[in-house]
């Protein structure tokens, strides 16, 4: 799909259904990566908050400490902003072995989301709102090695796609208006990740739930108590003195805040954190 030159490519190791399988093992908790041994909660760190002009340095600073990079993809029509596009991702996934949480905020997926599957992103995130047929782009992210997820924006409600839901991989809840980083964090749509995990459970989906938008230790608490299991992270990290600190402290209260659900076994919504992962 992309004319890149094919002696910059990461060299993905298998098929695309054996590296989506790898990839679910580690969407499930299984296969953890990176250095912090934590396999039940998320932590991805959104590099559209780091040093464009060091993005490589700036991803190092996370390893070991991170689960995820979180790639935000803006294109200035699906969202005003216009950040990073294919060469960026193509030439940053040679500089670290961290996972690619690709979140594409652009206009027509079906057309550019599994592109970037190919260039080595291990998951991709688009958005229901910019396609017509999201099940069919899930089918074509998945076929192209990576696994998928569903992006839901501020004002779009997530009862249309519940029913979708089976064919993802990961939902992305923003908490946060998409398009720029380093807004406040929205309480109120916490209600769709509580939605969501019900959703979760009543199905019995192997499906993570992801917010982004605004998450800091202030914060990261209270969706973790909603149903939420990885936390998109910009300014949070990107802008403390240290990265990899500021990692290990939004880990720490977010695990403290699921050993509190669990121990008390169920969240008011109703659901067993431990029944679902």
């Amino acid at each position: 799909m992309w004319n890149w030159d094919e002696g910059r490519r990461f060299p993905r190791q298998g098929t695309p259904r054996t590296l989506r399988d790898q990839w679910l093992r580690r969407l499930a908790g299984v296969d953890g990566h990176g250095g912090a041994g934590n396999t039940d909660l998320i932590i991805a760190p959104s590099i559209l908050a780091a040093d464009f002009s060091r993005l490589a340095d700036e991803v190092r600073a996370i390893e070991g400490e991170a689960d995820w990079v979180h790639v935000d993809v803006m294109d200035n029509h699906f969202v005003p902003n216009l950040t990073i596009g294919p060469p960026v991702v193509s030439s940053l996934r040679a500089a670290t072995s961290l996972p690619f949480d690709c979140h594409l905020m652009i206009t027509d997926p079906a057309r550019w989301a599994p592109g970037y599957a190919e260039l080595g992103a291990d998951s991709v995130t688009f958005h229901a709102e910019a396609a017509d047929d999201p099940v069919a782009v899930a089918r074509d992210i998945k076929a192209a090695g990576a696994s998928v997820g569903l992006a839901i924006d501020r004002d779009t409600p997530l009862d249309p796609y519940l029913e979708i839901l089976p064919h993802f991989d990961l939902l992305l809840i923003m908490t946060i208006k998409a398009g720029f980083g380093g807004q406040a964090f929205i309480p109120e749509m916490l209600d769709k990740v509580r939605q969501a995990r019900r959703a979760v459970r009543a199905g019995h989906l192997n499906l993570r739930i992801e917010v982004d938008g605004g998450i800091s230790t202030d914060t990261i608490e209270a969706a973790v108590e909603a149903g939420a299991d990885a936390f998109v992270a910009g300014t949070a990290v990107y802008g403390a003195d240290d990265p990899a600190a500021a990692v290990r402290a939004l880990r720490a209260r977010a695990r403290r805040a699921w050993e509190r659900v669990n121990h008390s076994d169920q969240t008011a919504d109703g659901y067993a954190r431990g029944s679902v992962r």
